[in-house]
């Protein structure tokens, strides 16, 4: 099954199955948040994306030092060198990374908008479970992480 086959209950690409790809660490509890995820698989024709939702006991054990609270606030893309994209940053990372989302690079790289995408990437993340449902959260902590 190609990569744009796959269907929504299809198991994501782990960094295990890709080993040389850049990884993305979102709410694997966020249904808005795994939603945008499945796109971004389909979009993925080259197999560049591994993911990994945060509550995986796999991303503390690779990168340590980033929060569990760092990670509720705005997803983490992890390229292949090290480096750390937060937020509207691995939005404008995979807008350059994925042929399927180059129309969008021009808009979200124009001179002195990146504190613009900042703010609206923390609006909407800050409120994803009033917008969407959440699909597992069996210690409660997503009703800490709850904006009004």
């Amino acid at each position: 099954m190609s990569t744009s086959e796959k269907t929504i209950e299809s198991p994501l690409p782990s960094p295990a199955d890709r080993p040389g790809a850049d990884v993305v660490i979102f709410d694997g509890h966020c249904q808005i948040c795994t939603g945008q995820i499945r796109r971004l698989v389909r979009w993925d024709w080259g197999g560049r994306l591994a993911y990994l939702s945060l509550h995986d006991p796999e991303v503390a054990r690779r990168w340590p030092d980033l929060t569990h609270d760092a990670l509720m606030e705005e997803m983490y893309l992890i390229d292949r060198y090290g480096h750390r994209h937060p937020g509207a940053l691995a939005v404008r990372y995979l807008s350059r990374r994925l042929p399927t989302l180059w129309w969008l690079a021009p808009i979200l790289h124009l001179p002195g908008t990146l504190r613009l995408w900042q703010w609206l990437y923390r609006q909407i993340a800050q409120r994803r479970y009033r917008f969407g449902r959440v699909a597992t959260c069996d210690d409660g902590a997503c009703r800490l992480h709850m904006k009004p």
